[in-house]
């Protein structure tokens, strides 16, 4: 059984994804190369690879603890939306830059038409783990506003990254939507400080509120940055509408909240809410913001532990 933060207090760091690794057999190792691949293929090897994440998911087998090996030096490129439907899954990324803000490998999608494309990847699956894996989102259809989608339950992402490149000027957007049941997140980054969040919108990084079949429940984050640069103060790198978008507790832990120094305009708070919330809590634990007037939006249902660094109104280099 997939052990998550709330069910058994694990937590995943650097020194613990090795040992996570070599025990997700006995299923499947599946194969994605985006240069040197088809569709056609097998897929059982580098030299058999499928060309595209759409069609390993096609192939894995559920509940298997199949694994998904893609490869980064190609980003692979979605011509709709990857809809991750099975179970205990294990997808890493692996010969791209492999870094924080450069991960292993790179899903990627600009979709034009169809309704159902919301994001680039949706996860609707239980106990699905993400390593390494970059998911970005251009796509100009009317509902792609997401840059990853997790309805699932049970998912852990480690070391991943979630970029929505346009739609800078809707609220409704974000790069991910988290609609998940004890997901977790570990050394992940969301956003970017190079796309510019509109004036007069909130248009998160995160967001919480509820649009798929579920409210996000007892959600945990550690060491993440949330990168923005926004043109406005309405910008709300952590956002819900609605007081029920939290049940239970969403954790974030050494995570960071960064405004671009080159940006126009600090955020009024780097995490808030449209109403308080009424079934859960947030707590931010030695957590710290950079170029926001404050961490986090008082009397909506958010707590702050531990040491607050932030710098907010001089737009200097901050040092140590």
């Amino acid at each position: 059984m997939k052990k998550d933060f709330f069910h058994t207090g694990l937590q995943v760091g650097r020194s613990a994804i090795q040992s996570l690794i070599n025990g997700m057999g006995p299923g499947n190792i599946w194969y994605v190369d985006y240069g040197t691949g088809n569709d056609s293929n097998g897929g059982e090897s580098w030299d058999d690879a499928f060309k595209t994440l759409t069609a390993s998911h096609n192939a894995a087998v559920t509940s298997n603890m199949d694994v998904i090996m893609v490869n980064g030096v190609t980003n692979v490129v979605e011509t709709a939306m990857v809809t991750i439907s099975k179970s205990f899954l294990t997808i890493i990324g692996v010969g791209g830059s492999g870094d924080y803000f450069g991960q292993g490998a790179a899903i990627t999608s600009a979709i034009a038409t169809g309704a159902t494309n919301i994001a680039t990847v949706k996860n609707t699956g239980t106990g699905n783990t993400f390593i390494g894996m970059r998911f970005v989102c251009a796509n100009t259809v009317a509902e792609g506003i997401y840059g990853f989608a997790d309805d699932g339950t049970n998912s852990t992402f480690i070391a991943c990254g979630f970029l929505k490149t346009n739609d800078l000027d809707a609220t409704g957007a974000a790069d991910f939507l988290c609609n998940a049941i004890t997901s977790q997140f570990y050394n992940c980054n969301f956003g970017s400080p190079a796309y510019i969040v509109a004036d007069d919108m909130i248009r998160p990084k995160l967001l919480l509120t509820e649009v798929l079949t579920q409210a996000c429940s007892n959600i945990y984050l550690e060491n993440c940055s949330f990168l923005c640069k926004t043109a406005g103060v309405e910008h709300v790198m952590v956002y819900g509408a609605n007081a029920t978008d939290v049940e239970e507790i969403l954790l974030m832990k050494n995570c960071s909240f960064i405004n671009n120094v080159a940006g126009a305009a600090d955020p009024a708070h780097a995490v808030g809410f449209g109403a308080a919330q009424t079934a859960g809590s947030v707590v931010l634990k030695d957590c710290t913001s950079v170029l926001c007037t404050v961490m986090a939006e008082s009397g909506v249902g958010i707590y702050v532990d531990g040491a607050v660094p932030t710098f907010a109104t001089a737009r200097v280099a901050v040092t140590a």
